[in-house]
This record gives structure tokens, sequence and C-alpha cells, in this order.
């Protein structure tokens, strides 16, 4: 009987604000606007905010301030600040394609991605060769797990440019959504290739590898990963997983503890090293690391089935049947369960109740239930 285990971590999509500045600022005289620019290209959004407040006072119906003080909310992460900025804005020009794409980052950023699309599609409609509301409408539609579309929109996003890492790893992200691991990873390799010093394009590669069972690749990304942010547990736990589908269960080992010494309260991490523990009949270290992911999310079904199988495999019985019946009151239809307990129960002598869990086992669709009735269910 084999353990739950996770796939590997799933890497987000890169969400970037785009804070840049329009063309048409250039022919704005306004000294409060120039100091709000060059306060905006240093970061210092909190200035460029006030500025662009005194100017507003003068002139208020300035559509370019408004879409530049919202962009620096924005940076401030004043998203629903932002969204009126850039509504106003459009009240004064409703074809104002910057607007638009801005207002519809602002409302992705708030989780109201059909809304944001609608913007989006307009902006693009006013600008059609808008990289960045392309860029952002990928997002929204990434959001709402519309896959198919979102790699349109980044593919356009690269057709049009400029080309940059960036472009490239949100591409791939899509197309490891698709299921197309080895596009992905042309795609990783060309972000790579663009900027070789960032340690998630490495990772994010090292996933990709491993969904197509090439392992020695996928720990040579990690390792490069590591070298580059070895602070990270999420990377150690990832090349954990791709050396122990090597069989290096030593390296695999060493790799779950160091992760768990970055990152001490992340139960899932605790449970893989559990696992491996298991298969290497450790049994008491792995209850001790199935209780603490237990500990720290008791809400896991899988954590308490994987404690009861190693219960079993040290015959307490007695202590699986209670994990298995906890794994019930969070999962109550998993026919696996009901199997496993169900057996459990026949070698504690506990015919009946164990015959009523094998039947139930077999309901659902436990495909070994049926020859455990016919063997002890009279």
């Amino acid at each position: 009987m084999l353990l739950h285990s996770s796939i590997m971590k799933r890497i987000p999509i890169l969400f970037i604000l785009f804070f840049t500045l329009t063309e048409s600022f250039s022919q704005i005289s306004d000294p409060l606007i120039e100091g709000a620019k060059k306060k905006f290209t240093g970061k210092d959004f909190g200035g460029a905010k006030t500025d662009l407040t005194k100017s507003l006072q003068t002139n208020p119906k300035n559509k370019f301030a408004l879409d530049l003080r919202g962009q620096s909310r924005a940076a401030l992460e004043d998203f629903y600040g932002a969204v009126s900025d850039y509504t106003v804005a459009l009240e004064i020009d409703s074809t104002y394609a910057e607007a638009l794409n801005h207002r519809g980052e602002a409302k992705t950023n708030l989780g109201d991605d059909e809304s944001a699309i609608l913007d989006l599609d307009k902006a693009i409609r006013f600008n059609p060769t808008y990289t960045d509301a392309y860029t952002n409408r990928g997002f929204a539609k990434y959001n709402l797990e519309d896959f198919q579309e979102a790699y349109f929109d980044f593919s356009k996003a690269l057709e049009l440019g400029p080309v940059d890492s960036d472009k490239y790893f949100n591409r791939a992200v899509i197309k490891s959504e698709l299921g197309e691991f080895v596009s992905a990873v042309d795609d990783y390799s060309k972000a790579i290739e663009l900027d070789k010093n960032d340690a998630g394009l490495y990772n994010s590669r090292g996933v990709a590898y491993y969904q197509t069972t090439n392992f020695d690749k996928a720990v040579a990304d990690y390792d490069q990963a590591i070298r580059l942010d070895p602070k990270d547990p999420l990377k150690f736990e990832n090349r954990a997983l791709a050396k122990s589908a090597k069989g290096d269960t030593k390296g695999a080992l060493e790799d779950y503890t160091r992760s768990i010494e970055l990152n001490t309260d992340d139960p899932e991490t605790y449970n893989l090293r559990g696992v491996l523990h298991h298969t290497l009949q450790e049994y008491d270290l792995a209850i001790k690391d199935f209780n603490k992911a237990v500990e720290l999310d008791n809400k896991n079904p899988t954590y308490f089935d994987n404690r009861a199988l190693t219960k079993t495999e040290k015959e307490d019985y007695a202590g699986a049947v209670e994990d298995y019946s906890s794994s019930m009151t969070l999962y109550p239809n998993d026919p696996e369960t009901y199997l496993q307990r169900g057996l459990i129960k026949l070698l504690m002598n506990n015919n009946y109740d164990g015959c009523l869990d094998l039947k139930r086992a077999d309901e659902l669709g436990a495909t070994e239930a049926k020859a455990a009735i016919k063997k002890s269910c009279k």
C-alpha cells in the first residue's frame, strides 16, 4: 500500500503591476506632474500621489494626472482608490486605453477578474497593439482557469514585444497548466537565457522537468535555484521530491530536513518526510512526522490516513482505526479509507464492523473490496 504524497507544489504565475508612464505625459508642463513623474519612477509612490492630488485641485479634469495617481495608489495597494481614479479619468475620455488597462489590472488585484476582462477587452479594442493589456488579460483569464485563452494572450504579448523573461515565464506557466511540459521547458529556457540570475526560473523549469520524469535535469535546476536562493524551503522540498524519484533516499531526507529547518510550520513537508521514513520502514520517525503534520493541520485527511498506515505496520491496530475514523470525519466518502479500516478491524477479529466497512467501500467503488468480502464476510 502506497502512502499519499503530494505532487510538486504549484508555481504561481508572475503578477506584476505595470508601473509605466504613458507617452502622453511628455506633453504636460505642470511642474507638480513633472515632479510626480520623477517620484513615481523613483518608487516614491506616496510622494507622487501627494503631488498629483495638488495638481488635480487646480485641474480636476486632467485624465493623465488621474491615471498616474491611480497607478500610485495601486503601487501602495490602495486598489479601490486606484479604481476610483481610473473611473474618473474614463468619465473624461471613455476611449483612454491606458486607464482601461490600469483599471482592469486593479480589478484583478481585487479579485474581480470578470469585470477586469471587460476593461481589458476595451483597452485592446482601442489599442490593438497594447502589450500590457494582453498580459493583464492573460492574468485575469489565468485566475478564472481559462488557460487556453490566457495562452493566447501571453503569446500575443510575446509577439508584440518587447520580449523579456517575464513574458516567457507567464506562457510557460500556462503551458504547464495545460499539461504541455516539454513546451513549457522551452519557454522557461528562453526566460533563463534572458535572466540567468532568477532562482525562480530554474525552480519552475525543474518542476516542468520533474513532470516529464527527467529527474536528473530537475535536480540540476533545483541545484542552481538553491545556489541563487538558499533560503527558500520550497526549493529544497522540490529537490527532495526529485531525488526521491531518482532513488536518492538519503539526499531526499536531507533536503526535507533542510526545508523544515527553513520553515517549521509547513505540514506538507513533515508529511512528505514521513512518507519517506515509512518507505524506509523507519516507522517511529514516520509517525513523529505525521504527528507534527496533524498538529499543524488537523483538517487534512491524508495525514491521518498516512499515520494509520504506519500504525498498522507497527501493529497498533486500535490507533490505526482511530486515525481512519478521523479521516472519515473529514472526508466521509473515500472508499480506500473504508477498505483499510475494514481490513484492520478484521485483523482485530471484529468481523461484523469490518465487513460493514468493506461493504461500504464496495458501494463507494473500492476495487479490492469484493475479494475481501468474499474471503472474510459470510
